[in-house]
């Protein structure tokens, strides 16, 4: 199973050879494109080669591409990713909006709880205010339980002046964190044959990537937790790459520990097998493993 993250950040060109990726710098590196889970190119002054990128979306590894403020902008997504796409696609368009609602409370019930969790393990007396809004939630979150939620749990964390509109080292480092879990998902939705336009909450008609924003929300919270306990007084290349090793962080699922790659992988699958046979019950939630 693929494992490694890596991470461009110099100049640099990639190429393939022998089922390697050669990294051309001062020196040569090769690492084997089996043991690769995500590339993430951070420097707009790396080359790449047309039969690597190829060969990349072949084997399903994630590429992510950073623009010249070393953000991640843009990812490379193969048009299938499964024997039997149009079999999951014409699944997909099919799903119901009354189960499509039921999953959406579901993760957003999750989400909240992880926060309460997250915020009561800080003394904040804020969780009981999350706690009470998870009882609230309703198909398809109509009263907006999350929107709210959201609101007391970053004044909790990060302080009453705190906005997320906020341009502060908090904010990029948010910010990053959630686009390499949002990367993550995306891959694995495509993996499964799954087409990431069509969400089962979110809409929007310029978001390539509805259904990871859907799936993600209950892993935001790893984000959280790492920019938490980070020193922000500047956000560079150390603190990317301690958001881009969440990974590679270990959780709980279904009674047995695994890498949150992996558990991105199980997970979604559990959504997607709850939506095609309306069984809320399939859905494996992970435990954050202190």
């Amino acid at each position: 199973m693929s494992w490694r993250t890596i991470v461009v950040t110099k100049r640099a060109k990639l190429d393939l050879q022998l089922n390697h990726m050669v990294i051309r710098t001062e020196d040569t590196l090769k690492v084997h494109l089996s043991e690769i889970s995500v590339l993430l190119v951070e420097s707009t002054a790396v080359s790449i080669t047309v039969s690597l990128l190829s060969e990349l979306t072949k084997r399903k590894i994630k590429v992510i591409f950073c623009d010249e403020k070393r953000q991640p902008s843009s990812e490379l997504v193969s048009y299938y990713g499964s024997h039997d796409t149009s079999l999951k696609y014409k699944k997909q368009i099919a799903w119901k909006e009354d189960i499509k609602k039921l999953v959406w409370a579901e993760l957003v019930a999750e989400k909240i709880r992880k926060q309460e969790e997250f915020l009561r393990q800080q003394g904040k007396e804020e969780s009981e205010l999350l706690r009470q809004y998870i009882g609230e939630i309703k198909p398809g979150d109509e009263s907006n339980r999350e929107g709210h939620a959201a609101k007391v749990y970053f004044n909790a964390l990060f302080g009453m002046d705190f906005s997320r509109t906020l341009e502060c080292n908090i904010n990029a480092a948010l910010n990053y964190g959630y686009s390499i879990i949002l990367s993550a998902f995306t891959r694995d939705i495509v993996a499964q044959g799954y087409f990431t336009q069509l969400g089962i909450f979110h809409d929007n008609m310029f978001n390539q990537f509805n259904l990871a924003c859907d799936l993600m929300e209950p892993f935001r919270i790893l984000v959280d937790r790492k920019v938490k306990s980070m020193d922000l007084q500047e956000f560079g290349k150390k603190e990317k790459m301690e958001l881009v090793d969440i990974l590679n962080q270990p959780i709980m699922l279904d009674g047995c520990t695994e890498y949150v790659s992996k558990a991105i992988r199980i997970y979604s699958k559990s959504v997607f097998d709850a939506l095609n046979d309306s069984d809320l019950s399939i859905i494996k939630f992970y435990q954050y493993e202190l």
